[in-house]
């Protein structure tokens, strides 16, 4: 049997915006630029080791950079790349798409997940 690595551009993209906290994450940053900790509170369930790794693997990808803001306490802020800012329109076409759609997808997230903190 030969074994080749097969890979697709779509496989690739979908890798990035593939983790379980990633969309949301992303969504939070499309508002703007947050620090961890507001990201932490916009995504309740979330904990900060799982948000951290979110964050670098997004990091890692390019849709994500992370800035050390200078001040007595270190804190350290997240924005979106361009790369990030172009998967809105992605996002937001696969959001209306399953809302559109939403008594056809069997699979449901968990409670919760997807509403927006107040």
């Amino acid at each position: 049997m030969n074994d080749k690595a097969v890979e697709c551009e779509v496989e690739r993209l979908l890798a990035v915006i593939g983790g379980k906290w990633k969309v949301l994450i992303l969504r939070e940053l499309f508002d703007g630029p947050r620090r961890h900790n507001q990201l932490c509170r916009a995504l309740p369930g979330v904990s900060q080791k799982v948000l951290t790794a979110q964050l670098r693997e997004l990091e890692l990808d390019g849709a994500v950079s992370r800035h050390s803001l200078p001040s007595r306490r270190p804190h350290v802020e997240y924005a979106l790349t361009p790369l990030g800012e172009s998967l809105r329109r992605i996002i937001l076409d696969m959001h209306n798409l399953a809302r559109q759609n939403c008594d056809l997808l069997k699979r449901r997230p968990p409670s919760g997940r997807f509403h927006k903190a107040a």
